[in-house]
């Protein structure tokens, strides 16, 4: 597989996860507030600091977001775009919000498509920027005992989400119902799906998350070639075969130049470039 040098040393766990029971969600996103706000509101009032939830056909003016860039220093292997801010309101067509804590605070991480006046576009949404234009009911999947945390990786010299158990509760039991996990760079993220879920005893399960990989291949033969991506999961799902989990991912990802593609990843050959950020929700057989 193709691999990315970052500038720290490589962690020796290659992917981190805790377990808890999950809260579906369900809640309606408040005009007027910024995309973060009005998703911290509905975690708070369900109880839950951790998860994900979908914003697909949510409206917003003004909207912010930025494409993944090649770095201009060797303080990190990729980085961000300029920030775009397209006129008008803009409708997400679909988009994935993880949803944790950093500094303390309610915080999220969102990667999705959105249909501007020029046309369809890919990235990661600046959600303290970006308000919400026209209430819409939105779902997704809370927990009340872990979270995502956001923290100092000294590998990547990035600041990103590591799943941890909250304060006095117990993240390491897999009995409720669903995971939170991460996977580092370089991992491929099929088989590193497959391998949290044998861990725990998972034989059917939901994917939900984002990331970024380092290039994309694609069954039907497509490649990315950018070595920065943006990645959302829009339909994944681990099965069991012969007694083993396989996942199948369904993915939307932008390239550095803004190009996106979307399709079956292959199996063994897409490998996290920066962090992958996964809610496994089991499904029982």
């Amino acid at each position: 597989m193709r691999h990315i040098l970052h500038p720290g040393p490589a962690n020796q766990e290659r992917t981190s996860d805790c377990a808890g029971s999950p809260v579906p969600l369900r809640f309606i996103l408040e005009p007027g507030l910024t995309v973060d706000e009005a998703v911290a509101r509905g975690f708070a009032a369900a109880g839950c600091r951790g998860g994900f939830v979908a914003l697909d056909g949510l409206r917003c003016e003004p909207f912010s977001y930025v494409i993944p860039a090649a770095s201009s220093d060797a303080r990190h292997a990729a980085w961000y775009s300029h920030t775009f801010e397209p006129d008008g309101i803009v409708e997400i067509e679909r988009a994935c919000a993880i949803v944790g804590i950093r500094d303390e605070r309610p915080f999220l991480h969102c990667h999705g498509i959105w249909n501007t006046a020029d046309g369809p576009r890919m990235g990661h949404l600046l959600a303290p920027e970006t308000v919400v234009a026209e209430p819409l009911e939105l779902t997704g999947i809370g927990m009340r005992n872990v979270t995502f945390e956001a923290r100092p990786d000294p590998e990547t010299n990035f600041t990103l989400f590591e799943p941890v158990p909250l304060s006095g509760q117990d993240g390491g039991l897999m009995e409720a119902g669903a995971l939170l996990a991460k996977v580092r760079p370089n991992e491929d993220i099929s088989l590193a799906i497959e391998a949290i879920c044998a861990r725990h005893g998972i034989g059917s399960a939901r994917i939900h998350g984002i990331g970024s990989l380092n290039g994309v291949r694609f069954e039907d033969g497509t490649r990315v070639d950018s070595h920065a991506t943006e990645v959302l999961i829009r339909r994944g799902c681990v099965q069991s075969m012969a007694g083993h989990p396989r996942a199948q991912l369904d993915i939307d990802v932008v390239d550095i130049d803004g190009a996106i593609f979307s399709g079956e990843l292959i199996r063994g050959d897409n490998p996290v470039c920066v962090t992958f950020e996964l809610v496994i929700e089991t499904v029982k057989p």
